[in-house]
């Protein structure tokens, strides 16, 4: 009795197994046909719905030639199988561009929204100019002077905290639409915080730090002034809190 059952337990035991080993190749089987089939599919996606069309809209600097050889979308490239993330990364890598939203219209075209940052100064260092936005980001090198923007003056690398004052200044330029006013609007950083200093056209305006929309409110004030008087100014100092030095004339004018 003892030997029946032992064998019946082992039979029990070995159709379990093959069992388990029919269900275990069935699934393997399965799983290895889903891939194959999700590999014929991808690979056909990319003859499905050709891109025929790719249209940009939301850029005024970056002309549609440049964002299509940015974009890199291959002639036919599929519908399907074209991602957006990849083409979003391509686009972003022009400094010009600070988002990018992308859409697919069936059956054939693409149609790609881009956000441009807009010009904020110029940079003039190491001999060398360019645009740049309002975070002091590079955006092109210039060879042709842009009047209506303030220019910086500055090593951005090695100066940074020069460098970032000198934007806070250039903002307040702009707001007061001065450089657009004048032939030139240059701001120095180069010697400090407390040596930020301004030419306007021919003026030199030391500045110094902060308070640049007071301090600015002032200067225009004693333009005025200047102009009644017909005086010849080496400076202005704007440096000192509730007045204005003029040199070099000896007189503080209030």
């Amino acid at each position: 009795m003892k030997n029946r059952a032992g064998k019946q337990g082992k039979g029990s035991r070995k159709g379990l197994f093959r069992k388990c080993l029919f269900y275990l190749l069935g699934l393997l089987f399965f799983v290895g046909a889903g891939i194959f089939l999700s590999i014929l599919v991808y690979r056909a996606s990319g003859s499905v719905f050709p891109v025929q069309e790719v249209v940009f809209c939301g850029n005024t600097h970056l002309s549609d030639a440049e964002l299509r050889a940015l974009a890199d979308i291959g002639k036919n490239e599929g519908l399907f199988a074209l991602s957006p993330k990849v083409v979003s990364t391509r686009l972003l890598q022009s400094p010009w561009i600070t988002q990018v939203s992308i859409r697919k219209e069936f059956p054939y075209r693409v149609l790609i929204k881009v956000q441009e940052t807009a010009p904020f100064a110029i940079l003039e260092t190491k001999g060398r100019t360019y645009l740049i936005d309002e975070r002091g980001k590079m955006l092109e090198e210039m060879k042709d002077m842009v009047p209506f923007l303030p220019v910086i003056t500055a090593d951005p690398f090695k100066n940074r905290e020069d460098f970032l004052e000198a934007l806070n200044l250039a903002k307040v330029v702009k707001e007061s639409k001065i450089a657009a006013e004048r032939n030139r609007v240059e701001i120095i950083a180069d010697k400090g915080p407390e040596g930020i200093s301004m030419v306007m056209d021919n003026l030199v305006v030391k500045m110094g730090q902060g308070d640049y929309e007071q301090k600015l409110h002032r200067l225009l004030a004693l333009e005025d002034e200047i102009k009644k008087r017909t005086i010849t100014v080496d400076y202005v100092d704007l440096r000192f809190a509730n007045r204005v030095v003029v040199k070099p004339i000896s007189e503080v004018v209030r």
